[in-house]
């Protein structure tokens, strides 16, 4: 693991129990521009992240691939959706189809990603930062604060704004 990545963890891990706070404060009072707040944040967040350095989310967890999902990328890789399905998922304890392994069996050595093109939304839009109606996901969003620097960074800044602008 690069120290950087052990490094975010270790923060991630130090601010677990303040965050998994903030956000449960954030659900029950969100101001009236949180979806604002976190696509201008998720901005400015994004246009300094190189996601490619970390690869945690694809080292770590498992995207849900829906029907859409598994045909495109079987289309992609010129296989059957029942030859993709059977070769590279698995049904979880929620009857998702997910990767059968962690990391991902997509993710190459240099952490891209060898389906990009045809990746599973779950994928596509995460970390989800830069969507309408963030408070029904604010859960979701404090759990990727443990996988992902940069919604961390988010986090923090949120955080902050919210201090000087209550």
């Amino acid at each position: 693991m690069n120290t950087k990545l052990e490094e975010f963890n270790a923060r991630a891990k130090s601010l677990k129990k303040e965050n998994q706070n903030f956000y449960r404060k954030l659900k029950s009072r969100p101001p009236d521009d949180l979806d604002f707040l976190f696509l201008e944040l998720h901005e400015e967040v994004f246009a300094q992240t190189d996601c490619l350095t970390c690869a945690n989310c694809c080292k770590t967890t498992a995207p849900i691939f829906y029907e859409k999902d598994i045909e495109r990328a079987a289309r992609g890789l010129r296989l059957k959706p029942g030859e993709f399905t059977e070769k590279y998922l698995r049904v979880d304890e929620d009857k998702d189809y997910i990767p059968k392994t962690i990391p991902c069996p997509f993710l190459k050595e240099d952490n891209a990603c060898s389906i990009y093109d045809f990746r599973p939304a779950a994928c596509r839009e995460y970390p989800h930062t830069n969507r309408k109606r963030m408070r029904q996901i604010l859960e979701l969003t404090f759990r990727n604060t443990l996988v992902c620097p940069a919604v961390l960074k988010i986090t923090e800044k949120l955080k902050a704004t919210l201090k000087q602008h209550p």
